[in-house]
């Protein structure tokens, strides 16, 4: 299939389903949009407002219409010429309440091993253990005294006994009804369990840390199949054209997983959810178009912060934070603390499991007899600190790449020099990881099993933790990102453009998602931050001074935490106390210092609620915060606009967050779950056409008007933006050009935006000496309606391209 010229992301919930998405059919037409991309569609725990909880795979979710509703919401799509693209989940299911939901590890419940869909789950069988679940409110011997668990005995959905725990139901192994309750709990193939021994004692792979999401072991072929059928039925009877696959490397093998895909779907297009580290690259060997596309969004957003900004503000957190804090450390620092206390509490069950692996292993070979379960587990510790992406991509049975040997071997030496007398375990376990060293299934386990928990390691310790404890500008503290990494240059940005034109130019290209920790339109105004760091430090010093600290029941938040809200104040401008508080309470819960979901401090939650509420009532304090906002306005539209222009026409897929078609200051979930208000849109949709907007005074037209013009020319032109159409950098010549990049794709559609653009107008702006060197002919800018024309090679002075607004939309018509 040739790839979607764009997508446009729709959140589907019970509320607004596939009928709310069928309505909505001829607004996307008009928007320009070339694929709706539904989050997932099979049958989800009821309720479920994401789609991510997969109870069912063989039944589309009847609480969004069930089937018929989709079929009448794809054939409207189609009708306005638009395709579906659809969310697919295969490294997890749901464990629902009531359990029965889930028919397949009902089973399992039921029948433990002999099960037939005991293969399904990622459960250790070899432990000989029932399944934990971890699902009581306080330990089971209170739960029975308070008669909380009881037996039923026609109770379940068959008219079989069932064990009872409020909404939980649970089934009874066939020949244990008639013992006592105390004794039939005992000869069940699960174990009733307080939900904090999860963190202990837990034998089954889960997503993360969601206790409720069980590992699928999708790498079977009756469980690929089962779990697929109706998708590739969807496909083949044209309701669905191509497919996004959610977190692909708690995978056994993504590749093999993709490459099954790619042969059932006769291959379809598909992208990936792989979070690229830093310079990371997609394996050149997975049968897909590409990434979902974050690491787009970090090289986008890049291009409009000021590396210049860094010592300023990186100095100034770490001076105001606590002492000992980690935002008052290095970033290499706060990402390993946080790393390690993640790996202590909340993923030690995978840490402990694995070890467990490990020292199997060892005990099966006479020469490695001697590495203790203790030796071990530190040790693999210490290299799941150290690695530095999510997976190094060793398949057990298979030579490793010379990639997964460098990752493996450069992982290992960072962990020694961490923990040099554990050096030999070390080296033992990067052995073990690299199929090298030990004998037998449980080496091809580790091997496995280690792919599959660095991921969690990584996403949990770092952007699920770090991100909220380490944040000079939180505008960097994407997934995937480096938040010390100030800036993309316009050279490194069209080096990585050239590149994904080249290898992956149907991959996708985000700005917001449903994951993003801020929407499009925060971080850009906190990317101009940078630019003036002197004034948001005087900032700090003013709000801190006026409201004497920011004050809990046990006496001052810390210095940190304060410039998180502050942050978060400015960037999401207007916000309302409640929905900061929220977040904040959020932020500081997923730093896990003060309080955590696991261990929630309520009343430090409750003051600093009451701070939230008690700041934005100040009138001195807000004066502050809306001068900062003000000053920073010419940068924000030219941000807002920037990061949109590049988006549209950079090498790529471009998607479209739901909503983010105008300016979006959405915070992480669920804040950014928020429907759109549709009849809204489509009004000034109909009026960011008529008429050309000021930007600066209507942005949210601007914005639009943009988005619909750039995702038009793409569907009208897609030629100009395919796999065949190059990606040329605009050259700009002058005293200025470092505030200006562009390109040009496929000879006929171009790109130019202001970067910078508050220290552009401190310089005094654009002078007419700054020239943009585009190719010879008549370019027609689809914004303002003006042309340009270029002949002999002169360039273009940038000040008449944005003369009215900081970017340009070009066609050449000549």
């Amino acid at each position: 299939m040739r790839p979607p010229t764009s997508t446009y992301r729709v959140q589907l919930t019970p509320e607004r389903g596939f009928a709310a998405l069928g309505e909505r059919a001829g607004y996307l037409r008009e928007l320009g949009v070339g694929h709706a991309y539904l989050s997932p569609i099979l049958q989800a725990t009821p309720g479920s407002t994401h789609g991510y909880d997969v109870v069912d795979h063989g039944h589309v979710n009847y609480e969004l219409g069930g089937e018929p509703e989709l079929l009448r919401a794809a054939a409207a799509l189609r009708d306005h010429g638009i395709g579906v693209v659809v969310d697919v989940v295969p490294n997890h299911m749901a464990l629902p309440v009531p359990e029965h939901l889930n028919a397949a590890f009902w089973s399992v419940l039921r029948d433990g091993a002999d099960s037939a869909h005991a293969g399904w789950f990622d459960v250790d069988w070899s432990l000989d253990q029932p399944v934990l679940l971890p699902i009581l409110g306080r330990r089971i011997g209170d739960c029975l005294d308070a008669g909380e668990i009881v037996l039923e005995p026609q109770g379940g959905p068959d008219g079989r006994p069932v064990v009872r725990y409020y909404d939980h139901v649970l089934p009874v192994r066939t020949g244990t009804e008639d013992l006592d309750l105390e004794q039939l709990l005992a000869e069940q193939h699960y174990r009733l369990a307080y939900w904090r021994a999860a963190g202990d004692e837990l034998n089954y792979r889960r997503f993360f840390d969601v206790d409720t999401l069980l590992g699928f072991r999708v790498e079977e072929p009756e469980v690929f199949d089962a779990s697929h059928g109706v998708l590739l039925r969807l496909l083949r009877d044209g309701v669905v054209s191509g497919f996004r696959i959610d977190h692909p490397d708690g995978l056994a093998d993504p590749r093999a997983y993709l490459r099954s895909l790619h042969e059932a779907s006769g291959g379809a297009w598909v992208v990936v959810e792989k979070i690229l580290e830093g310079d990371e690259a997609l394996p050149d060997d997975w049968a897909c178009a590409g990434t979902t596309g974050y690491d787009a969004l970090l090289r986008i957003c890049g291009l409009f912060v000021d590396p210049e900004g860094a010592p300023v503000l990186v100095g100034a957190l770490a001076e105001l934070a606590t002492p000992g804090h980690p935002a008052s450390l290095s970033w290499e620092q706060a990402q390993e603390q946080a790393r390690r206390d993640v790996l202590g509490e909340m993923l030690s069950p995978e840490v402990d499991r694995l070890a467990a692996v490990a020292y199997d292993v060892c005990q099966s070979e006479v020469r490695l007899r001697d590495f203790s379960r203790r030796g071990l587990t530190e040790a693999l510790v210490e290299l799941l600190v150290a690695i530095p992406v999510y997976r190094a991509y060793v398949v057990p049975g298979e030579p490793p790449t010379e990639e997964s040997v460098r990752i493996l071997e450069a992982t290992a030496e960072r962990a020694t020099r961490a923990r040099p007398e554990r050096g030999p375990e070390i080296a033992l376990l990067r052995d073990l990881a690299l199929g090298r060293r030990g004998r037998g299934d449980r080496k091809d386990e580790f091997c496995r099993r280690f792919q599959q928990t660095t991921g969690p390691a990584v996403a949990k310790g770092v952007e699920d933790t770090a991100f909220y404890r380490w944040f000079p500008l939180s505008a960097l503290d994407e997934v995937g990102g480096e938040p010390d990494r100030f800036g993309v240059s316009p050279e490194e940005f069209h080096a990585w453009a050239t590149a994904r034109q080249a290898r992956w130019p149907g991959a996708m290209n985000a700005l917001s998602t449903h994951d993003t920790k801020r929407s499009e339109d925060v971080r850009a105004r906190l990317a101009a931050l940078s630019e003036v760091p002197d004034q948001w430090v005087e900032a700090m010093r003013s709000w801190r001074e006026q409201s004497g600290g920011l004050t809990a029941p046990d006496g001052e938040l810390d210095g940190a935490t304060g410039w998180l809200l502050w942050q978060t104040l400015v960037g999401a401008w207007p916000i309302g106390p409640e929905r900061l508080a929220a977040y904040l309470v959020k932020a500081t819960r997923e730093a896990k210092l003060r309080t955590s979901w696991t261990h929630p401090d309520e009343e430090y939650e409750a003051g600093l609620t009451r701070s939230v509420h008690e700041f934005l009532s100040d009138p001195a304090i807000m004066t502050v915060a809306r001068q900062l906002v003000d000053t920073l306005h010419p940068g924000f539209v030219a941000n807002v606009l920037g990061q949109r222009a590049v988006h549209l026409l950079a090498p790529g897929v471009p998607d479209v967050y739901q909503g983010c078609e105008t300016v979006s200051l959405r915070l992480v979930d669920p804040d950014n779950r928020e429907p759109p208000d549709d009849a809204h849109l489509s009004a000034l949709l109909a009026r960011a056409l008529s008429a050309v907007p000021d930007p600066y005074e209507d942005l949210d037209a601007a914005k639009l008007r943009l988005t619909a013009l750039g995702l038009r020319a793409r569907r009208d032109h897609p030629e100009l933006v395919g796999a065949d159409a190059e990606h040329t950098p605009v050259g700009f010549e002058g005293e200025r050009a470092e505030h200006a990049v562009g390109f040009v794709r496929g000879g006929g559609l171009a790109v130019t935006a202001t970067r910078l653009a508050l220290r552009l107008a401190a310089a005094g702006g654009w002078d007419r000496a700054t020239t943009a060197a585009l190719p010879d002919g008549t370019w027609h800018d689809l914004l303002t309606g003006r042309e340009h024309t270029c002949a002999g090679g002169a360039g273009v002075p940038v000040a008449d391209l944005h003369r009215d607004w900081p970017v340009t939309l070009l066609e050449r018509v000549r």
